[in-house]
């Protein structure tokens, strides 16, 4: 590789970078936002699509991420800040990071909610043991889009675009963490009360 091919990759790299982090800190506001943002955004996905209330019952918990920003320019990376619900309640913050490198240029905003169909797959996440490939099947919410969804491996995906543009045929895969919230932050319905 010649100096100017470095010196545009380097370019390339930096750009990517600052878009990510651009992104990723506009999606990781404080925890009571965390909590409002993703209580619109579950609300915002029942009434688009009401066939969704089955996944929201059934299932042993579903992390909500309001906004996920991504960008990327050759390589690229996603970050979203989020909330774990247990039987509706929320329990803990939960992040979301993907790193891809591919045919990939632009930016972009979305939501995306994971139903975890067993206790075990929710257990999995909350242990941070949980990554699944980008390229896992996602449904993209419109109305009756999830009538015949169906869960892989544990887990249903639903997504919803916000905003921007983003081109991209690249690998990579998602990556999650969990952290419960302290005691005195749960919801009072969940808190140990004597």
């Amino acid at each position: 590789m010649n100096t100017a091919s470095r010196t545009d990759t380097l370019r390339l790299i930096s750009l990517t970078l600052m878009i990510g982090l651009t992104l990723g800190a506009s999606a990781s506001p404080a925890s009571a936002e965390h909590r409002s943002a993703a209580d619109r955004t579950i609300e915002l996905y029942k009434k688009t699509d009401p066939s969704l209330a089955r996944f929201f019952e059934r299932s042993a918990g579903y992390a909500v991420f309001a906004t996920v920003g991504k960008g990327g320019a050759v390589f690229g990376g996603a970050y979203g800040a989020g909330v774990l619900y247990e039987k509706g309640e929320a329990v803990g913050k939960a992040s979301l990071t993907q790193a891809t490198i591919g045919l990939q240029i632009g930016g972009q905003t979305y939501s995306e909610i994971i139903f975890f169909e067993t206790r075990q797959a929710l257990e999995d996440f909350k242990r941070n043991q949980f990554a699944f490939s980008a390229q896992i099947s996602a449904v993209a919410l419109q109305s009756g889009a999830s009538a015949n969804a169906r869960y892989r491996n544990g887990v249903a995906v639903f997504t919803a675009a916000k905003q921007g543009l983003m081109f991209e045929t690249s690998i990579g895969g998602q990556r999650f963490g969990y952290t419960p919230y302290p005691v005195a932050d749960a919801p009072k319905s969940t808190r140990n009360e004597t």
